[in-house]
């Protein structure tokens, strides 16, 4: 698993409260910590993936992540985005950056993940395998509570946001 760099400070109030300096070496192992328990949970039910991309094409499947602050944070830093800056509506109002509306998800490729090692709870847990349905919802709500309670010890301000919305607020940093 890619291991997010935590030196990169972010800037100010550009999407998802990135109001904070950085993602902490102990921020982003308590995440980590967090899917590598998740994963194991899933690999206990043994959902069927079948490769079809379908659980990233929202809004054909009438479906929507959400992600929340230090999620968003750890897979910036692992996937080597850097938010970009606000943009000044009025009177100290910011908005997001406007992208072009994408109907799934801008980091599947092909039908596959390119984010997998980075991706968020709602990425991990969601299977279209009609047998594997009855687990996810409170699978999902008991690991979110865990993520939800490291915003209070690592201090990070709370949101819980559309990923599309949440990625809008970043660019991909270009390395030398």
């Amino acid at each position: 698993m890619n291991k997010p760099n935590t030196n990169r400070p972010l800037a100010s109030k550009p999407a998802i409260s990135q109001r904070t300096a950085c993602l902490s070496a102990a921020a982003a192992d308590a995440i980590r910590d967090i899917y590598q328990r998740l994963d194991a949970v899933i690999a206990g039910h043994q959902p069927r993936c079948d490769a079809s991309g379908r659980c990233c094409h929202f809004d054909a499947y009438g479906h929507r992540l959400y992600v929340t602050t230090l999620e968003m944070m750890y897979f910036a830093d692992a996937m080597g985005l850097a938010p970009l800056p606000p943009t000044p509506r009025s009177e100290g109002n910011f908005s997001l950056p406007q992208l072009p509306h994408q109907p799934g998800c801008p980091w599947q490729m092909d039908g596959l993940c390119t984010a997998r090692d980075a991706r968020p709870l709602g990425c991990r847990i969601y299977f279209c395998d009609p047998a594997n349905q009855h687990w996810q919802p409170e699978t999902y709500e008991a690991f979110h509570r865990e993520i939800t309670g490291l915003h209070d010890r690592f201090d990070t301000p709370y949101q819980y946001t559309e990923w599309r919305a949440a990625l809008a607020g970043y660019v991909k940093m270009e390395t030398t």
